[in-house]
């Protein structure tokens, strides 16, 4: 393996190894983590921008990490490979190897992934949350000093919890004209007594399975993450009203959940009712009303619960708030495996200029300190982050957010604004 001795990197170099240095985390039988002093944290670079913002969020990472603790800590980084990178050098997109080291580390980070149109490819990011049953997306939104297209920003402080392995994601479909989408739609009229009219012959199907156990475990997680952080409001959200069977149990779950002897006491249900002290509310939201409600009155969710396809608009509707995908981080998480990455795409439009905002990725990192325990090293993170917005300092896109609103900026380039970053800590 090929290594960057000043930032603790070991690169890919035909093949991955443990390094001489660092330990990995373990897995506790009660799937919480112990976290050594000098974890060995895989990353993927991504594709498009990925090999830019990638390196950059290490840096940042790195500084917290020293800046926080010292010697006594520090991060052991690995390179794997997957996508487009993976593809030029074993031949597959996401090599077995990089599963197999993925699973001893349990907790690792990555740039965007892209799917390639039209060649028969499956979604690396899908498939990675299969392999390790990622089962929530994790993604808290919120709003540091950048420039945004809302008044009082400040309003936007939210917690997405996206169920990732249920709903219309699980890729069963059957395209119109094909035998299967034939066959299924005779099943469903002949067996299941459908109407007719409601399948015509041209009729493409997609299928959406919602389960129990798979809603249950989800809604654990978002309310435990509630009640240890102090939100308070917490919506389970669902077009029930049209969708009984689904998206109306995945509610109706979310509250059996609510009773459950764990949240005795902690989770009120009633609608008149308010928390209090070591509480909180859960309510039911219609999708659509949530996404209106976030437009008007943000500042009333600090937390929401959701299913796959709805938790996909609207974490992007209220990245969408604080500027974009590009300032959310977000972490795919299950039973004590954990994987962070960028909400964006690989942007191959300024791939290899050196202006990709590296935020999304860097914040993801921070969060992936504070999974690990390292608290102290996201909060340097976090406040040096918000300096730079204050000093107006940032890439391209961010410089041009705020002369959009009359306010003169400095751009800076991708390892620049890293810099910047970590010169602010």
């Amino acid at each position: 393996m090929q290594v960057l001795k000043e930032d603790n990197v070991y690169l890919w170099d035909k093949g991955v190894q443990k390094p001489p240095e660092g330990e990995f985390i373990k897995l506790n039988p009660d799937k919480s983590i112990s976290v050594p002093d000098k974890p060995i944290i895989p990353f993927i670079e991504g594709d498009g921008i990925g090999p830019e913002i990638t390196p950059a969020m290490i840096r940042v990472v790195n500084a917290a990490v020293d800046k926080a603790y010292g010697t006594s800590k520090k991060i052991v980084w690995v390179e794997l490979l997957a996508g487009d990178k993976a593809e030029e050098k074993t031949g597959e997109r996401l090599p077995q190897e990089t599963l197999d080291f993925l699973k001893e580390a349990i907790v690792s980070i990555k740039g965007p992934l892209g799917t390639p149109v039209g060649k028969g490819v499956r979604s690396i990011n899908s498939a990675l949350r299969r392999a390790f049953d990622f089962y929530s997306a994790v993604r808290p939104v919120y709003w540091m000093g950048q420039p945004t297209p809302i008044p009082d920003p400040h309003r936007v402080d939210v917690v997405v919890f996206r169920e990732n392995t249920d709903d219309v994601y699980a890729g069963v479909e059957f395209f119109s004209g094909t035998d299967e989408a034939k066959k299924v739609r005779d099943f469903l009229i002949k067996e299941m007594g459908a109407k007719e009219s409601g399948f015509p012959e041209d009729v493409g199907i997609t299928v959406k399975p919602m389960s129990e156990f798979k809603t249950k475990r989800h809604v654990r997680k978002a309310l435990r993450y509630a009640l240890e952080t102090g939100r308070k409001n917490v919506a389970v959200i669902g077009k029930g009203n049209i969708m009984k069977a689904t998206e109306g149990a995945f509610i109706n779950w979310a509250f059996e959940v609510a009773q459950e002897p764990e949240f005795a006491g902690k989770v009120v249900t009633d609608p008149e009712a308010e928390p209090g002290e070591g509480q909180v509310k859960l309510s039911k939201v219609i999708t659509d009303q949530m996404l209106m409600q976030l437009v008007l009155r943000p500042e009333a969710w600090d937390v929401i619960i959701a299913q796959n396809l709805n938790g996909d608009y609207v974490s992007d509707l209220a990245a969408a708030l604080i500027g974009g995908p590009g300032f959310v981080p977000s972490g795919n998480i299950g039973d004590g495996y954990a994987l962070f990455e960028s909400t964006h795409g690989t942007a191959w439009d300024i791939a290899g200029k050196g202006i990709a905002n590296p935020l999304s990725i860097t914040l993801s990192g921070a969060m992936m300190l504070e999974y690990l325990g390292w608290k102290e090293a996201a909060e340097r993170i976090y406040s040096a982050v918000k300096k730079t917005f204050e000093d107006r300092v940032g890439t391209p896109d961010v410089a041009a957010g705020f002369q959009r609103i009359g306010v003169d900026a400095k751009a800076v380039s991708t390892l620049e604004y890293a810099q910047e970053i970590v010169d602010r800590m």
